[in-house]
């Protein structure tokens, strides 16, 4: 974990874009037709990989500004409500604040999302946006908690390891 400012920036560099591109990824295969039905996601081509990389460049940069300015702080404020570093396994107390920062994360992503490419990019109405921003939430909420659970979050925290390796 970082230790100072500048290791703080760095993880807080790595860990939007793990979450903006493997997001990205979902989303453009839904978008391209992959189909949802069991067995649909192994119909992916090496395309989506490309074009959800370029889409994650711009939203990668909008997940950091969020989580910077109020996601990492509320997120860590709910995971303190259900653990204590002191008296828990220290594991536990990362993985709820990881669920506080998805809970916060993903609904104000979803909006952002929704507002970007259904109402300025896609053309729907204005008036429809609470609908869209709720059908955007459910179907991303479950990529969102499983993607940083079991991906970006290992992926980051190896990746920061590597980095800053500790001396013994």
């Amino acid at each position: 974990m970082p230790k100072n400012k500048f290791q703080g920036f760095i993880f807080g560099l790595i860990m939007p874009y793990a979450m903006a591109y493997g997001m990205e990824v979902y989303n453009v295969a839904i978008r391209d037709g992959v189909d949802l039905t069991a067995g649909g996601f192994s119909n992916m081509t090496n395309a989506i990989f490309l074009e959800a990389l370029e889409e994650a460049v711009f939203m990668g940069l909008i997940v950091l500004l969020i989580s910077s300015l109020w996601g990492n702080r509320l997120g860590a404020a709910i995971g303190a409500r259900h653990c204590n570093p002191e008296k828990d396994n220290p594991y536990i107390c990362r993985l709820m604040r990881q669920a506080g920062t998805i809970a916060v994360m993903c609904p104000t992503m979803s909006l952002v999302a929704s507002v970007l490419f259904n109402i300025i990019l896609g053309d729907s109405s204005v008036i429809q946006l609470p609908a869209i921003w709720i059908g955007t939430l459910l179907k991303n909420f479950p990529m969102a908690f499983f993607w940083n659970m079991f991906a970006a979050a290992p992926f980051t925290h190896w990746l920061f390891g590597k980095i800053f390796r500790e001396r013994k």
